[in-house]
Parts: structure tokens; C-alpha cells; sequence
């Protein structure tokens, strides 16, 4: 029987019951209470439900801005910056590809020329649509609202550079078809910030925007490279060349996107820790879908090309043989690139990832008790 106070066993303190060692007894903690000596301060165990002298409660902690708790999204730090870095290269794309096709006098390259930028174009509306979206939504705690609202921004972006297209572009089938497409990418990518993982989703987005920023820069080696992979006067130099040359660019694209993820990830929860303290360390799958997300974004431009933009590269396929011929590779060429820039980028994240990590500390005997 319990030495209860006010029961007829309450005196009996000569013979006291052992108290066991096990600190999560319930029995074991309320009898060191009661048979504490008057003056004496009691067992320094804790009762059950309630956190030890020094620490913090699991439901009195505040978590960061970085950690997923209760199902409320996480906080991506930088998707301000992101947004308008994103929207300048949306804006780019876009006045490029106009002059492009407005330098052209007649209407056949005109159209191979848009085929050729749509690719680009895709991409960046993707892009700008998840990082405004979740620059929109980054303060939302709850997912259903958080998502919804994140559709809705890709939505507004996608209109907008809609109309601008519409305005800008010539008035024909093709700038519609242009506009159209790249509406609905947008859409897309704010769907995509809906996500609860929004610091993997902004990893993914600085990843893709540093591998497009490189791909234009490489664009002013291509020549040399081509040259030194042995480009001649024969066609099928010309083409072996070229496909090293390809193969490069990817290599190295795959390579800055895997860095930039890992730095992106890093960075949040390095500013969650100044911040609050604290930070939620995230597990090798997050750095992995992080690191191949860019190669995934350019398979799904790919995706959105070939469903939205279909009758734009089948009109520029059917301008002649060649055009067809130009088509499809290009088509194939952009498929192979997607698949390096994901294996590599993936690859690049993993292992700087896996270098950070230290040897796993030896656990001490913990479950015995303190000698008294």
C-alpha cells in the first residue's frame, strides 16, 4: 500500500519501500517525494508531464522559422531576393526572344526563332512562379491556405507576362501560343511553392537560376570549345563537337546547381540558428531532391514544351526537312541535358553534404542512475 498522506500507513518511515532506478516510474518518483525528510529538498526527478529544472518543454519550445511542426510549412529565407532575381530573368527571356524574332524579315525564321526560345522562356516563368510565390506566402502558417495562395501568385505572374507577351509580341498564332505556355509554367511553379518544404523549394529555384545565369555565360566558349573538341570542315566533326561541347555545359551546370542547393540549404539553417537559436537539421533526401531539382525543372519544361507548345514545334518542324531534323535534336539534346544537370547536381549535393557530416558520437551508459 501507498504511504498516502492521512492514511494509516503514513508513519511507517522505518522501513521505507525502495525507490526503483528507473526514472520514468511514476510509483517510484511520488514515494521519493512523500518520504523526503521535512526541510529536505525532494528527488530531483521530475513528476510525470512535466519538463526537469533547466530545461524547455517539447510544447513550450518555439520552433524556427526552418522546421516543419504541427504541419505548418516551413520559412525559406532569401525568397524576396530570389523573387526579383527571378523576375528580372523572366523579363529578359522574354525582351531577348522579342528582338530576336522582331530582327527577322521573314515570318519562317521567325518561327524557328521562337521554337528555339521557348525552351528559356519556360524555364524562367517556372522559376519566377515559385519564387514569388513563395516570397507571397512565406509569413502563411497553415498548408491549405499557404497553397492555395501560392497557385493563386503563380497565377497573377502568369497572366501578367501573359499580357505583356500579347502586347509586346507580334499579333499571331505563334506569340499566342508563347503566352499561353508560359502561363501556365507559372502556375505550375506556384503550385510548387505550395509545398511544406519550402527551404528545398527555394534551393531548387536558386539551383535553376544559377545553371541558366552559367548557360548564357558559356554560351561565349562555345566556339573555342568547339574548335578544341576538334570541329572541322566535315559535317560529322561538326556534330561530334558539338556534342562534348553539350556534354560540358551540362557537366558544369549540374555542378554549380548541386553547389548551389547545398549553399542555399546551408545558409537557411545557419540564419534559423542566429536567429532563433535553434534550427531543424534537414535529413540526405531533402539535400538530394534539392541538388537534382534544377535537372528536374529543365525535364519539366520539356514536359510543358511539348504538351502547351506543341503546335509552335510542329510548325517549326514542318517548315522543311531540316528544320525537322533541327527540331528533333534540339528536342533530344534538351532531354540529355536535363538528365546530366539532375545526376550531377544531385551527386554534387550529396557529397558535399556527406563530407559535412562527422563520425556518429559514442553513447555513454546513460540508462543507469546517478549514484547517490
Amino acid at each position: 500500500m501507498s504511504n498516502q498522506p492521512g492514511s494509516s500507513t503514513a508513519a511507517e518511515t522505518d522501513q521505507p519501500e525502495a525507490v526503483g532506478p528507473t526514472t520514468g516510474d511514476g510509483a517510484a518518483v511520488e514515494t521519493s517525494a512523500v518520504d523526503a525528510p521535512s526541510g529536505e529538498a525532494p528527488s530531483a526527478e521530475a513528476p510525470a508531464g512535466e519538463a526537469p529544472s533547466g530545461e524547455v518543454a517539447a510544447g513550450d519550445a518555439h520552433p524556427d522559422e526552418g522546421t516543419v511542426t504541427d504541419g505548418r510549412p516551413e520559412f525559406a529565407p532569401g525568397a524576396l531576393v530570389l523573387a526579383l532575381l527571378s523576375l528580372g530573368w523572366l523579363a529578359a527571356m522574354l525582351w531577348s526572344t522579342r528582338e530576336a524574332i522582331h530582327s527577322t524579315a521573314a515570318g519562317v525564321t521567325a518561327i524557328s526563332l521562337s521554337a528555339y526560345a521557348l525552351p528559356g522562356v519556360i524555364t524562367a516563368a517556372l522559376v519566377t512562379g515559385a519564387t514569388v510565390a513563395l516570397a507571397a506566402t512565406n509569413r502563411l502558417g497553415r498548408a491549405t491556405l499557404r497553397f492555395l495562395a501560392a497557385v493563386g501568385t503563380g497565377l497573377v505572374v502568369g497572366l501578367l507576362a501573359a499580357v505583356a507577351i500579347n502586347l509586346t509580341y507580334a499579333d499571331n498564332a505563334t506569340t499566342n501560343t508563347i503566352a499561353g505556355t508560359t502561363a501556365a509554367a507559372a502556375i505550375i511553379g506556384g503550385a510548387m511553392a505550395g509545398a511544406r518544404q519550402a527551404r528545398v523549394v527555394g534551393a531548387i529555384t536558386a539551383a535553376t537560376l544559377t545553371a541558366q545565369i552559367f548557360v548564357v555565360l558559356f554560351s561565349r566558349a562555345r566556339d573555342p570549345l568547339s574548335d578544341l573538341f576538334g570541329a572541322g570542315e566535315t559535317q560529322q566533326s561538326v556534330l561530334d563537337a558539338a556534342k562534348w561541347v553539350s556534354r560540358t555545359e551540362s557537366l558544369l551546370a549540374g555542378l554549380l546547381a548541386g553547389l548551389a542547393a547545398y549553399l542555399y540549404l546551408t545558409w537557411s539553417r545557419r540564419r534559423a540558428e542566429r536567429r532563433d537559436g535553434v534550427a531543424s537539421p534537414l535529413r540526405w533526401p531533402a539535400y538530394l531532391v534539392a541538388g537534382a531539382g534544377a535537372g528536374l525543372l529543365l525535364l519539366l519544361t520539356e514536359v510543358i514544351i511539348r504538351i502547351g507548345g506543341r503546335g509552335l514545334l510542329d510548325l517549326a518542324a514542318a517548315l522543311s526537312e531540316a528544320d525537322e531534323v533541327a527540331q528533333t535534336a534540339l528536342g533530344t539534346s534538351r532531354v540529355d541535358n536535363g538528365i546530366w544537370v539532375l545526376f550531377v547536381g544531385a551527386l554534387t549535393t550529396l557529397i558535399v553534404f556527406g563530407r559535412t557530416l562527422g563520425p556518429r558520437p559514442v553513447e555513454d551508459e546513460t540508462d543507469e542512475p546517478a549514484a547517490s
